[in-house]
């Protein structure tokens, strides 16, 4: 599998993620939530969490997926390594998240429903996600979402800024932001298939009937798919689906509609021209924005994040 050293993520970034993100951060409001999230990031609790009730993955812990997972690592040349943890959750998912500390979460239900290959697309689609910088912005939405609905007006000086349309924008970068992680996986597969059939699977597939499904038949779904918009009701139904018309915002695209757009980059130029070694490169010290820290560093912040957070407590407490 091709190596591809140096890689910018703006090698494959999807032109509609760098579009989305744009429209999100230049909303009002959007530069408020980020503050307000540097000053009360979950990243630490989440790991501590993890640490806690999930198996990290290693050379003596799921040694063949921690295999798989360095190599994707290597040809996605992302530096450091971000942190992999195996979540017993039936459910077949998996997530990146992470700022200073990355870290990738896949779900057992991804180990027993999908083959090894598939597995592998998994992982660089997750790092595809690390290697553009997304899982801040995805915390970012996570927090300011949670924070609005859960808290009512306790929401630590953002309840006037988190409007709909700051979390339709949220919603709709997240979906396009999957676009580009697709990306990284077909870059790190060189193959198309395992990268689709990752997707049939997930959709809907089956352990006991999995000679039962193909997936030429669900690209032929795909393709109907998207004929469907030939009718523009269709259009506005599907605009409705994305959008809560059904009770709640999606966070990512229809797999079918995921199939198409991989499967147009496939035979792009621009994918070609990355496969021959010509494309645009990040410096040596690697995709992932991490700043070296001793644990001498790390008590200190951890402590000074203890201190600032019991004080915004007792304040709420005093202003009640």
């Amino acid at each position: 599998m091709p190596t591809y050293t140096g890689i910018s993520s703006e090698a494959f970034r999807h032109p509609l993620d760098r579009q989305a993100e744009q429209a999100l951060r230049n909303l009002p409001g959007f530069d408020l939530i980020a503050r307000k999230f540097v000053e009360f990031i979950y990243e630490r609790p989440q790991l501590v969490y993890l640490m806690g009730n999930t198996i990290q993955v290693g050379p003596r812990q799921y040694s063949t997926i921690y295999q798989m997972f360095r190599e994707c690592v290597r040809d996605l040349d992302i530096y450091p390594e971000p942190t992999l943890f195996i979540l017993q959750n039936p459910q077949a998912n998996s997530y990146a998240l992470g700022q200073e500390n990355p870290y990738i979460v896949i779900n057992t239900g991804i180990l027993d429903l999908l083959d090894e290959g598939e597995i592998r697309a998994v992982l660089a689609h997750e790092l595809g996600h690390i290697k553009c910088g997304h899982t801040i912005l995805i915390q970012m939405a996570m927090w300011a979402m949670s924070a609005a609905s859960a808290l009512g007006e306790l929401t630590f000086g953002i309840g006037n800024f988190v409007t709909q349309a700051l979390i339709y924008a949220f919603f709709e970068w997240r979906r396009k932001a999957e676009l580009s992680a697709d990306r990284a996986a077909l870059l790190v597969m060189d193959d198309l298939n395992p990268v689709m059939s990752s997707m049939m699977k997930v959709s809907g597939g089956s352990v006991k009937y999995a000679n039962e499904c193909s997936l030429q038949e669900f690209i032929t779904q795909s393709d109907s798919y998207q004929a469907l918009d030939a009718d523009g009701l269709n259009q506005v139904y599907k605009f409705l689906m994305y959008n809560g018309g059904q009770g709640m915002m999606l966070s990512h695209p229809f797999p079918v509609e995921r199939v198409r757009y991989l499967r147009e980059w496939a035979v792009s130029e621009e994918y070609q021209q990355i496969r021959r070694g010509n494309y645009q490169r990040s410096p040596a010290s690697g995709a992932v924005n991490v700043a070296a820290q001793t644990p001498e560093d790390n008590v200190e912040t951890l402590r000074r994040q203890i201190e600032e957070l019991q004080q915004e407590i007792n304040r709420m407490k005093n202003s009640e």
